[in-house]
């Protein structure tokens, strides 16, 4: 049965605005701090259960622990740190829109290292996906914000589009699921040794309902990872990553059955859907889903 790495990209989208959702209701009402850590912690117990009752001990191969230690340092530790410092600084709109340079900035890395071939169709579904995207985070209202605060998102979208590489690269010598075990052991120590650098153990306190949505968040982020990983394993990284990007538009249809989250649906975020369908049709091309 053939694999199709555009659904497991858009399958990983999915699971990271379910992760979205759920880890902003759990942050009303606890820290920052507490959702960085016991994301990263959930995904290192469930992911190492996985790979103790599905990867035989010979099939633990780490020559490639390098390049997952520092994919989990700088995508999955470093750029949610910058992620959630930008939506802080300068709201979630504008936030979000940049991020959505992740796509361009994987996209041009992999041409330069790994030298993949770059047809038009990709290169055009690649940008009408990141036009599509930003339209629709600039959709929210207005959040005022100093112009030095940029730099924030900027470097989250910079630190997810590296990654990329660096996880490509490790999957031709090692499997995804061992790979993202490591790479979110990898994110559980640097978060531990922020949450300790910066004293905020206290900060980790939170009641049982934010608790849920927590954990609930964490599970659904690092199934979406280990599912991108699984894509960039059976496609090319200018391919999948930008697939990843149509994640703001799963979070839009999960807002809407939210108690409190509808909003006025207006020609911005229509034209966002439209633009958003063109570019995976662009992408995917001739081939089936």
């Amino acid at each position: 049965m053939h694999t199709s790495p555009h659904v497991l990209a858009l399958t990983s989208a999915f699971f990271s605005a379910v992760a979205t959702i759920l880890i902003q209701q759990g942050l009303r009402r606890s820290s920052f701090y507490a959702a960085f850590w016991i994301n990263v912690t959930v995904g290192v117990i469930g992911l190492w259960t996985a790979v103790l009752l599905f990867v035989p001990r010979a099939a633990w191969d780490w020559s490639a622990v390098p390049y997952f230690v520092f994919s989990g340092v700088v995508g999955t530790a470093g750029g949610r740190l910058f992620r959630t410092v930008a939506i802080d600084k300068v709201g979630a709109p504008v936030a979000a829109a940049i991020f959505n340079l992740t796509p361009l900035i994987a996209t041009g890395l992999a041409i330069l290292l790994l030298h993949e071939h770059i047809t038009g169709l990709i290169l055009a579904g690649t940008l009408v996906i990141v036009a599509g995207t930003v339209m629709l985070s600039l959709s929210g209202r207005y959040v005022g914000f100093q112009t030095r605060h940029l730099i924030y998102p900027v470097l989250a979208a910079t630190c997810f589009g590296i990654v990329q590489i660096a996880r490509k690269m490790g999957l031709s010598q090692t499997g995804p699921l061992f790979d993202a075990a490591v790479n979110t052991t990898a994110a559980m120590i640097a978060a531990s040794t922020f949450v300790t650098a910066t004293n905020q153990w206290r900060a980790l306190r939170i009641d049982r309902e934010s608790l849920l949505f927590l954990i609930g968040g964490g599970l659904a982020e690092n199934t979406g990872v280990t599912l991108l990983i699984v894509a960039l394993g059976y496609g090319e990284v200018s391919v999948v990553t930008p697939l990843i990007g149509t994640a703001p538009l799963f979070v839009l249809l999960l807002a809407l059955l939210i108690p409190g989250g509808r909003r006025q649906i207006g020609w911005r975020v229509v034209s966002a859907t439209l633009l958003i369908v063109l570019g995976v049709y662009l992408l995917t091309g001739a081939k089936r889903l």
